[in-house]
Parts: C-alpha cells; structure tokens; sequence
C-alpha cells in the first residue's frame, strides 16, 4: 500500500476581527489611497507588526524601491548587511563598521538578526542595489 503526505506551507486561514467603526473607516481611507484592499492593508500591517515585535529595532518605511525594513533612526536593513558584507575580509566586520559609521553594534546586530529570520528578502534588496549601481556605472 502506497501513502503519500502533502504539506501546503502557504495556506491562509480566514480570521474575524471586529473594529470600531471609525478605525475600520480610516484603514479603508489608507488602503484605498495605497491602491489596496482592505484585506490587503490588514495583512500587512499584522505581518508588519508581528515582525516589529519580533525585531523591536526595526520598521518598516515606504521609498521608491518599495517598503522595505530598516533600523528605527538608521538606514535599511539591507544596507547595513550589504556594509557588513563588504568588509568581510575585515577579521571583526561589524567592529569596523561600528568604528566607521554612526551606526551601535546594537543597531548591526538588530539588522543582521533580521536578515537572519527574512534573508530572502534582504538578499533581494542587495542584489537589486548591486544590479543598479554596476548599470549605473556603465552609462
């Protein structure tokens, strides 16, 4: 007898929340000034707040490349893993970066705690950063 188990890591599971009326009021303004559902802003303001929760020195920002995560007073997360990267010949990378910049080996720590729990997504940034400047470089 043959048996087969399947996982579906993606699956989404529909929750009721109940809102003031006039919170639900002012969301609706924001996700439909954002272009989005209200299903959508809800989702991302959870997902956003439990990662703040998890990671209580990072935010999120909106900029021209998108919302991406960045330390609270500080740069984006993802530059300071690309900073930390860069000096990876250095024995103590994140010493020299602290030395070199403005930036507290807690401020490091909390964006390389972060890369750590989402690397896909600060990978992604560095790349597209990568990918620009090198374009950039050759006009």
């Amino acid at each position: 007898m043959l048996s087969t188990v399947c996982y579906n890591t993606n699956v989404s599971e529909n929750v009721s929340v109940r809102l003031e009326d006039s919170l639900a009021q002012r969301l609706r303004v924001r996700a439909r000034a954002a272009g989005e559902t209200l299903s959508d802003r809800l989702r991302r303001y959870a997902d956003e707040g439990t990662r703040r929760d998890e990671h209580p020195l990072i935010t999120f920002r909106d900029g021209p490349s998108g919302r991406r995560a960045g330390l609270v007073s500080g740069p984006d997360v993802w530059e300071v893993a690309m900073w930390v990267e860069d000096l990876s010949t250095e024995s103590d990378p994140v010493a020299v970066l602290v030395e070199e910049s403005a930036l507290s080996r807690a401020q490091i720590d909390a964006a390389l705690r972060y890369r750590g729990a989402y690397p896909d997504e600060i990978d992604a940034r560095i790349e597209l950063h990568r990918q620009e400047t090198a374009a950039a470089m050759t006009l």
